[in-house]
């Protein structure tokens, strides 16, 4: 900050001195042209006396003022000049004073830089035998901390790797019971499964002999029932064969003839009737039973069943031609439904009636 004031005083200084010369010299050149100029004017003036004279006193009275104003320049010139020179003198004063002082700070800050390095130096020296102190403690601490902590991981450690044997023993102890618990519990197991798979292979067994049984006593019952049952329907079959051997207009003749020997006035009635309905059957048969030359020379024997109202229950084949008992049999059922008397003795012998059919 001072050498800057310092620099700006000099250059304030010089421009006051610059000034001042420039000053003193325009005077000077403005002095002599004026007066130059006056008498250049004299010389080229040609006038009579009185104009003379009037003119004359108006050089004079110009001459005198321009003394008066010369005068009064040079005497501005002067008390500028002075005023400049105290100015200069003070400024260079001020300068001188300014430089002392710059002079004066610079040889403080130098001591006071001294000083503060020495103090420095002092402080630094002091922080680094602190801190080579506090190194050495800490170094010291740190041993001490890491033997204590050497210690207790070494007794940790040996804690532990006693612990650790202490629950391996135990684990392998666990173990092996648990081994032995499982291989008992494996074995009894196993006794149990092979128990129950003989209990279950004997209960198979006994199972497939019973059914085996069963199946032997239903086979034969069947075959005894099938056997009763084919002696039984070859017997209808003979007994029918041997009532049925008229042909188709015949075939009432067994009932009829059944009836006349009861005899009396019912039988009879009962016999006509009889006739009057199979004349009827036979009459609604013949209507739905397609004939085919092939048919000449065969013969069909069937069993018709009809319910109380007359309905076809069933319609079976005894013996005879295949193809004509399959055409009688579509006859029957086309019918569907024959008529029925009201006199249930007539209505019995019509429940049933063997048919021979014979084209």
């Amino acid at each position: 900050m001072k050498k800057s004031n310092y620099s700006k005083s000099v250059i304030i200084s010089v421009s006051i001195h610059a000034l001042f010369i420039g000053l003193l010299l325009w005077g000077a050149d403005f002095t002599f042209d004026h007066k130059q100029s006056v008498g250049n004017t004299i010389q080229a003036t040609m006038v009579d006396p009185a104009m003379f004279n009037q003119q004359a006193q108006q050089i004079r009275q110009q001459r005198q003022a321009a003394k008066d104003a010369e005068r009064a320049r040079q005497d501005r010139l002067e008390q500028q000049t002075a005023a400049l020179e105290k100015q200069r003198k003070a400024e260079a004063e001020r300068l001188r004073q300014l430089q002392a002082e710059k002079l004066n700070a610079e040889k403080a800050t130098r001591e006071a830089e001294k000083r503060r390095q020495l103090q420095q130096q002092q402080a630094a020296e002091a922080k680094a035998k602190a801190e080579a102190q506090a190194k050495v403690e800490a170094k010291a601490k740190a041993e001490a901390q890491a033997k204590v902590e050497a210690k207790a991981k070494a007794e940790a450690q040996a804690k532990a790797e006693a612990q650790a044997k202490a629950e391996a023993q135990a684990k392998a102890e666990a173990q092996a019971k648990a081994e032995a618990q499982a291989k008992a519990e494996a074995q009894a197991k196993a006794e149990a499964q092979a128990k129950a798979e003989a209990q279950a292979k004997a209960e198979a067994k006994a199972k497939v002999e019973a059914q085996a049984k069963a199946d032997a006593k239903a086979k034969a019952d069947a075959k005894a029932k099938a056997d009763a049952k084919a002696k039984a329907e070859a017997k209808a079959k003979a007994e029918a064969q041997a009532k049925q051997d008229a042909a188709l207009n015949d075939m009432f003749s067994g009932l009829e003839a059944e009836n006349e020997q009861r005899g009396g006035a019912k039988g009879k009635h009962i016999a006509d009737e009889v006739a009057r309905y199979g004349m009827i059957y036979k009459q609604m048969i013949q209507q739905n039973l397609l004939v085919d030359q092939s048919f000449k020379g065969q013969k069909c024997q069937l069993t018709l069943r009809l319910s109380a109202n007359g309905l076809v229950l069933n319609v079976s084949q005894l013996a005879g031609n295949d193809t004509l008992c399959r055409a009688a049999k579509s006859a029957v059922l086309q019918v569907s439904e024959f008529p029925m008397p009201d006199n249930p003795d007539v209505v019995k012998q019509l429940r049933v009636i063997n048919l021979t059919v014979s084209p």
